[in-house]
């Protein structure tokens, strides 16, 4: 059984992994920066590139940030190795699977892609440039393309502060891999909430009574 856990979740790895960065590719060689695709009026394609964390946010220097995404991942990866290892529900590990493959999708993109990419400014991205991508190691963007603006709308004028602005839900753009690590997460604590916790290590005054029993 652990056996076949393992395997699945190497398939979903990969699987998430091919289609996040065929998806990413297909985007930074196809369309310019800030072009979009309209599917439906409440889902668009939409070519941004994201410098800092999920969604868009952008609170730590980029550097500091790969680094921090490179960390974390080798903690998911063992973290999920041992899950396997210790023959846990399949449900469980898939989600640990989600959430790694979708931490190693956006690290492709911060470590790789601004060495094997020019800008995409005004331009479609050339791959592999001769004269040298838009960036160094560590310093690519991430490739978002997901809008869904499901609603939009005014604030009425009597609305304090933001009366008479446009308002839009749902405005932030993100790609598979934050999809990937959101779904996994939040399958995780609903579902597995007391999986989890049995995962983590023992405090100390626990341990401490159950020597003393």
């Amino acid at each position: 059984m652990t056996y076949s856990k393992s395997w699945g979740a190497v398939f979903i790895i990969i699987l998430l992994l091919t289609l996040d960065q065929t998806l990413k590719i297909w985007i930074k060689t196809h369309m310019a920066l800030h072009e979009s695709i309209e599917i439906t009026s409440w889902f668009y394609i939409y070519f941004t590139e994201n410098p800092g964390m999920a969604f868009g946010l952008e609170v730590i220097h980029k550097l500091f940030l790969s680094i921090i995404r490179i960390v974390a991942v080798c903690f998911i990866g063992y973290y999920l190795y041992t899950f396997v290892k210790r023959n846990l529900s399949f449900g469980f590990i898939a989600c640990v699977a989600l959430i790694f493959a979708g931490a190693i999708g956006n690290i492709i993109d911060s470590v790789f892609y601004g060495v094997i990419f020019d800008h995409s400014f005004g331009q479609i991205a050339s791959f592999m440039p001769e004269g040298g991508g838009y960036s160094t190691w560590l310093h690519g963007k991430v490739v978002d393309m997901f809008y869904f603006p499901l609603i939009k709308t005014t604030f009425p004028d009597w609305v304090p502060v933001w009366g008479g602005e446009e308002f839009i839900f749902f405005r932030p753009i993100f790609n598979l891999a934050d999809s990937a690590i959101c779904v996994g997460a939040f399958i995780l604590f609903l579902f597995y909430r007391r999986t989890l916790s049995n995962c983590l290590p023992q405090k100390k005054g626990k341990e401490h009574a159950e020597k003393t029993v």
